[in-house]
């Protein structure tokens, strides 16, 4: 099991940019694909972005794509999700997970198979 402790929300004006972090406990953080998922009130939790154990995969959700970008930095056990040009439409809390997993370039959008999951970190953009 990993903690995974989300970092850089915020109210934030359209067109704007943030960067929103994870920070994740254990020794063991290079061998998680990660994904961020979003959720806005009243809708289900949906994928945003994802990346491999290396970093050399990446997936995003038609939504983002263009706008966000995910990396990671293994040596620091943290995974970042830049995001550019915000929209009122990305107001949510924002949610990092982990996924356990012996390949190394698989990346996953369905958030029903992460294993571990931060307590979320507010976006809220207005217009």
């Amino acid at each position: 099991q990993v903690q995974l402790v989300e970092s850089g929300g915020g109210l934030v004006q359209a067109g704007d940019s943030l960067r929103l972090s994870c920070a994740a406990s254990g020794r063991t953080f290079r061998t998680y694909p990660m994904g961020w998922f979003r959720q806005a009130p009243g809708t289900v939790r949906e994928f945003v972005a994802a990346i491999s154990r290396s970093g050399g995969y990446t997936d995003f959700a038609d939504s983002v794509k263009g706008r966000f970008t995910i990396s990671r930095d293994n040596a620091k056990n943290t995974v970042y999700l830049q995001m550019n040009s915000l929209k009122p439409e990305d107001t949510a809390v924002y949610y990092c997970a982990a996924k356990r997993s012996y390949s190394t370039s698989a990346v996953f959008s369905q958030s029903d198979v992460y294993d571990d999951w931060g307590q979320g970190t507010q976006v809220t953009v207005s217009s």
